[in-house]
């Protein structure tokens, strides 16, 4: 009886395993007009994701670093960027709403590159990303991660 359990058992998690999606890898690029080369990511719930980030401007450090931030669901992106211009010594990341991000970025400034990786939520929905470098999200440097089940 024990063993045909602990087999049951086995065969579940390996058919759990074989269901997961595959892991994904994003990259974005960082542009001087305040966009990023992606406005849009799918992936599938608890999906392994490594955003790469890449900034390939020619422009000072002060005038054009980008960073990447996922918020969670129902966070205010607007009170975010505002909280991120007082937190200049943390790459822009408000500690203050460090609870209403999922993931994010470093500063990215010209020639130079950075990467995050994490798992995508478990329940399907929109998911902003921002840049909090200043004016930038405002200027309109934002994008969506949808995830969806995979069918």
């Amino acid at each position: 009886m024990i063993r045909r359990v602990s087999a049951t058992l086995l065969l579940l998690l390996a058919a759990g395993a074989a269901a997961a999606a595959p892991a994904k890898s994003v990259t974005l690029i960082g542009r001087n007009d305040l966009r990023f080369s992606k406005d849009h990511i799918t992936a599938a719930p608890g999906q392994k994701i490594t955003v790469k980030l890449v900034n390939k401007s020619h422009l000072p450090a002060s005038a054009m670093s980008h960073n990447w931030v996922l918020l969670k669901p129902g966070a205010d992106a607007g009170a975010i960027d505002a909280a991120a211009q007082s937190a200049v010594d943390n790459d822009y990341i408000p500690a203050s709403k460090s609870d209403r991000i999922i993931a994010h970025t470093g500063m990215v400034a010209g020639g130079e590159s950075a990467t995050v990786t994490f798992m995508a939520p478990e329940k399907p929905g929109d998911y902003e990303y921002i840049c909090t470098f200043p004016g930038h999200f405002t200027a309109g440097m934002k994008g969506v991660l949808t995830v969806a089940p995979e069918g």
